[in-house]
């Protein structure tokens, strides 16, 4: 880790992160949920809610794939998505889900301004993002895809849209 040049646990807590929350719209694979933690730790992402039927820490599968990061990524649980949502627009965050709907804006056309507070919403396995938090949304945002599958498992979809805000 030295010759990497990597911050501790104790000095990431204290590193400024980007003004972007991540909200976890009853995502169930713990796997999923330690993938996000540890892409969130990657870039500086400053914290994560986690809603509904989402997986919680401490937990095996999830300390799994986050390798840690679930100690330095603060985090936050909610009993519904749309309770973090509504609170999330109370502090001034625009809500963003990452889903496909109709008039949702491709990831490569989305401007962000940097320094907005922005939460992204990411939604459960197989229904997505839920449709009282689509529209709750300031704005709906779909990464473009060109195969045949219509939809990305949301660890790739997350570490996607986090690079992107990251920029």
């Amino acid at each position: 880790m030295l010759d990497l040049h990597r911050v501790s646990v104790e000095e990431y807590k204290e590193v400024k992160k980007l003004r972007v929350t991540v909200v976890l719209d009853n995502v169930r694979s713990e796997m999923n949920v330690g993938s996000v933690f540890r892409t969130a730790d990657a870039f500086l992402i400053e914290r994560i809610c986690l809603c509904g039927i989402t997986p919680q820490p401490p937990k095996a599968e999830i300390h799994k794939t986050a390798l840690g990061a679930e100690e330095s990524v603060a985090w936050q649980y909610y009993p519904t998505t749309l309770a973090a949502v509504e609170q999330l627009k109370a502090e001034g965050y625009r809500i963003c889900s990452i889903e496909q709907v109709h008039d949702s804006v491709s990831l490569d056309q989305y401007v962000i301004e940097p320094g907005r507070k922005t939460a992204i919403v990411l939604g459960n396995e197989v229904k997505g993002v839920s449709q009282e938090v689509v529209d709750a949304s300031d704005v709906c945002i779909e990464i473009p895809q060109h195969g045949t599958k219509h939809s990305l498992n949301i660890s790739c979809c997350a570490a996607i849209v986090m690079w992107c805000f990251s920029r």
